[in-house]
C-alpha cells in the first residue's frame, strides 16, 4: 500500500509544480500575423448562358458524379429563393455556395422547391443542362469585409479591376 501512496504523492507534486509555472509574457511589437476571419465567401461569376434561375449542383473534378447538391429546402436564403444577385457586365453574385465545378440543372429554383422530395444524385445527373457553364469566376474575399457588397463589386467590375480577387476560372 505504501508504494501507491508514494506514487500518488509524486503525481500530486508534479501537477502542482507544472500548474504553478510563471505566466508567459505577451510578445510585444508588431508581428506580421495573418488571421483567418470566418465568413461566407464572395464568389462572382459569368456563365455561357443565363442560368440565373437554374439550380446549381457541384460535380466531381472529372464531372462524372455529383458531389454536392441542395435539398429542396436549401434553395432558400432568409425566406426567399437564393437566386444569384445580378451584377454589372453579366456577372452574378453567388448566394448558394458554388465552386468551379458547378453545373446547372434544367429546373428552376421555384420548381425545385416545390418538388415533393429531393431527387437522388442519379436523378440530378440526368437533369444537368451544362457541365461546363462558366466563362469566368472570381473569389472576392468574405462577405463581412464589404459594407455594400453589390455597390463595391460593381465598382470593381466597371473599372475592370479584378486585382484584389482570386481568379478561379
Amino acid at each position: 500500500m505504501r508504494p501507491l501512496n508514494i506514487f500518488t504523492s509524486m503525481l500530486l507534486m508534479s501537477t502542482l509544480i507544472t500548474s504553478c509555472s510563471p505566466a508567459k509574457k505577451a510578445v510585444t511589437g508588431h508581428q506580421n500575423v495573418q488571421l483567418s476571419v470566418p465568413g461566407p465567401k464572395v464568389i462572382i461569376y459569368q456563365t455561357k448562358q443565363d442560368y440565373s434561375q437554374q439550380v446549381p449542383v457541384i460535380l466531381s473534378e472529372d464531372k462524372k458524379r455529383i458531389e454536392s447538391y441542395p435539398d429542396i429546402k436549401d434553395v432558400f436564403s432568409a425566406g426567399s429563393l437564393a437566386y444569384p444577385t445580378p451584377l454589372h457586365k453579366g456577372f452574378l453574385l453567388d448566394n448558394r455556395g458554388i465552386s468551379r465545378n458547378v453545373a446547372f440543372l434544367n429546373i428552376t429554383y421555384e420548381a425545385f422547391s416545390k418538388l415533393p422530395a429531393t431527387p437522388s444524385p442519379e436523378q440530378l445527373m440526368k437533369m444537368i443542362t451544362d457541365k461546363d457553364p462558366l466563362l469566368k469566376m472570381y473569389s472576392c474575399g468574405i462577405r463581412p469585409s464589404y459594407k455594400n457588397i453589390e455597390e463595391e463589386l460593381n465598382a470593381k467590375i466597371d473599372a475592370n479591376d479584378y486585382s484584389a480577387f482570386t481568379k478561379i476560372k
